[in-house]
């Protein structure tokens, strides 16, 4: 059954969902209260316009049930975190990343370091609670200019977001466009090396002022306490390494997440010295590390599987609240008129690009920007013979990686809490400008092409 409304009450409907989102993020209260009053309201409406209340639950069940094996990633996402701190795994990326920086252009190693632990790490936020912090600490004594360097630190942490095969976004990406890691990442690739090396080069001319003079007794000091406070080896950077090995070659992620959860949980017993009960203890509650640097001590945190239940639950409120309004048609009704007419493959990625980016600047999350484009764009690649792996690689060059731009949206809010003050780094954020340029410029060719 669709529903026969007048296009002015859909664009109040959408209108007053988003209003309610944003005004979580306004009043700084969980985006959950959001979603469940956007459902709640449509519920009311559409029950008004004749629905039934079963039907409107069986849309819901069914867009959740779509997408049930992401809810299990999720909770691991977080599971996983905390045992690749407590393992080491982490603390040994930060202690060979420093001994990188003493070698380089601070700002492009920053960027680089970054960019590779944020991969591994599979959380753009906690990438930059992390060795992020730690690079802003000591590029702070060195005199690197902090927006300049919390740019480059932004730019390399949202990878993970974008590409990372244990970040909850891309999982999230991979199950609303119902395509796998492998077919998602031949398609990545295609606009992330030329993304990579135009970001290098702006970081390494943005650098050259700075790359002497580096303070190498507050990095050793670091390194000795890392040393201090857990087993450091080369070797335990293997782990995250086989994640991204086993996801490349299209093994289930999470049989991934799972197989790297495992062997983390393993090094820790072996080699941290951890108990049986301090393990199962810091992946339900969260991990903090008991270092000599109260720095270290500070930034090596983790909240563990109980820390991933509202972004569970956000998730689920984003997927419910999408499945009702396009098993309503309200979408099908808007969609229509902005790719109905869409008969090539340069404007659909446009468009793709353009609806996801919007979603992410208006709901002050990415959430919707990935659920709603990954689901109902779907059909459209496949009528157009386009791959579905160009879907998952536009939604997250556009609307993922653009989040931190806008100061209202949840990320920025999280960095500005997370380095203690609003800095003004987002003309310094460089990926996250180049990645939609180069996706946009793509579709721009394929127009050209015709």
């Amino acid at each position: 059954m669709k529903m026969d409304m007048k296009l002015w009450h859909t664009y109040a409907i959408f209108t007053a969902c988003i209003t309610l989102i944003a005004a979580c993020v306004l009043l700084d209260i969980s985006l959950i209260y959001g979603f469940a009053s956007g459902i709640l309201l449509c519920c009311i409406l559409f029950a008004r316009r004749g629905f039934k209340l079963k039907e409107l639950l069986d849309m819901m069940q069914k867009g959740l049930a779509e997408c049930k094996i992401l809810y299990a990633l999720i909770l691991l996402i977080g599971v996983t975190v905390s045992i690749w701190i407590a393992s080491g795994v982490v603390p040994s990326m930060i202690y060979y990343g420093f001994e990188y920086l003493k070698e380089m252009n601070f700002v492009l190693a920053a960027f680089l370091i970054v960019s590779i632990c944020s991969i591994f790490m599979g959380t753009a936020v906690g990438t930059v609670s992390t060795i992020g912090i730690a690079i802003l600490g000591i590029g702070g004594g060195l005199g690197v200019p902090t927006p300049v360097l919390l740019g480059a630190v932004v730019s390399g942490a949202f990878l993970a977001d974008k590409l990372s095969p244990i970040s909850g976004l891309i999982n999230l990406t991979l199950s609303t466009v119902n395509t796998d890691y492998k077919t998602a990442l031949r398609s990545m690739i295609k606009t992330l090396v030329p993304i990579m090396i135009v970001c290098s080069v702006v970081y390494y001319i943005l650098g050259v002022r700075y790359s002497s003079g580096l303070d190498l007794a507050k990095i050793s000091m670091l390194q000795e306490s890392l040393r201090e406070g857990f087993f450091i080896s080369p070797w335990l950077l293997l782990m995250p390494l086989l994640i991204v090995i086993m996801s490349t070659l299209g093994i289930k992620i999470i049989y991934s997440i799972i197989a790297g959860l495992s062997g983390g949980a393993v090094i820790t017993l072996l080699f941290q010295h951890m108990s049986i009960a301090e393990v199962l203890k810091a992946v339900t509650f969260g991990y903090k590390a008991k270092t000599t640097s109260d720095l270290l001590n500070g930034l090596l945190v983790s909240g563990g599987m109980v820390s991933m239940v509202e972004v569970l639950l956000i998730v689920m409120g984003a997927i419910a609240l999408s499945s009702l309004l396009e098993g309503t048609g309200l979408i099908e009704k808007v969609m229509s008129r902005v790719i109905g007419a869409t008969t090539d493959k340069g404007s659909l990625i446009l468009n793709t690009g353009i609806i996801s980016s919007t979603l992410t600047v208006v709901t002050c999350d990415q959430t919707m920007g990935i659920v709603l484009p990954g689901r109902l764009l779907r059909s459209k690649y496949d009528e157009l013979q386009l791959s579905r792996g160009v879907l998952a690689r536009t939604i997250s060059d556009t609307g993922t990686i653009i989040a931190p731009l806008m100061p209202w949206n949840i990320n920025s809010l999280i960095i500005a809490v997370i380095v203690g003050a609003s800095i003004p780094f987002r003309q310094y954020a460089v990926l996250c400008y180049i990645s939609p340029a180069i996706t946009f410029g793509i579709g721009l060719f394929y127009k050209l092409k015709k």
